[in-house]
């Protein structure tokens, strides 16, 4: 899987200098103008906003991101709705997060040989020495994957890779680390391993 991270970068407004540029991106991700993003409504401005397939096909990652930026704030909304979406305080957070796990869904999609979307022992140990430059040593691959493996199912699903590679920051060697914010890296860190 190739990525041309560069148009990612570009495609997702992150930087302090970019508030306007999020502010008008949030609008367009809000068709009915509520003020605050369904999943679905991310999940499709994915396709119809940001325009590139890379990201639309990574259902795993949009969702992971989207969970985690919905907790970012307490809602100050009074309609009680605000807590289960993403308001514009959680936006920027949401496309940090979205590199973030995009990140890891390349990094999964990598080693799940098959692309089943699930990663069984031949394949983790397959891929021993790939993951290693991403994430450093793995003494032991079987005892690492079972490890890994939470729920003992006997493969490892992208939740599980998920909170394996934030423990272990991982960090594909082929892309070109994009500044997370201030502070935006350890509260995803915090959310992301619970």
């Amino acid at each position: 899987m190739s990525i041309d991270w560069d148009a990612i970068y570009k495609k997702l407004p992150t930087g302090k200098d970019q508030k306007a540029e999020r502010k008008e991106m949030f609008m367009m991700f809000d068709p009915n103008g509520n003020g605050i993003l369904s999943l679905a409504e991310c999940d499709k401005a994915m396709r119809d906003v940001i325009c590139l397939d890379e990201l639309f096909d990574a259902k795993p990652a949009i969702m992971r991101a989207w969970q985690i930026a919905k907790n970012w704030t307490k809602s100050n909304r009074l309609d009680g709705h605000g807590d289960d979406f993403i308001d514009f305080r959680e936006f920027k957070f949401f496309l940090c997060a979205l590199r973030q796990y995009f990140e890891y869904f390349v990094a999964f999609s990598r080693v799940d040989a098959d692309d089943d979307r699930r990663i069984n022992l031949e394949e983790f140990t397959s891929a021993k020495e790939l993951m290693e430059k991403w994430v450093g040593p793995i003494a032991d691959a079987e005892a690492e994957f079972a490890a890994i493996d939470l729920n003992e199912g006997g493969v490892v699903l992208f939740d599980e890779f998920c909170k394996w590679a934030i423990t272990k920051a991982l960090d594909l060697d082929d892309d070109d680390d994009a500044e997370m914010g201030e502070n935006t890296q350890e509260k995803m860190e915090k959310l992301g391993t619970n």
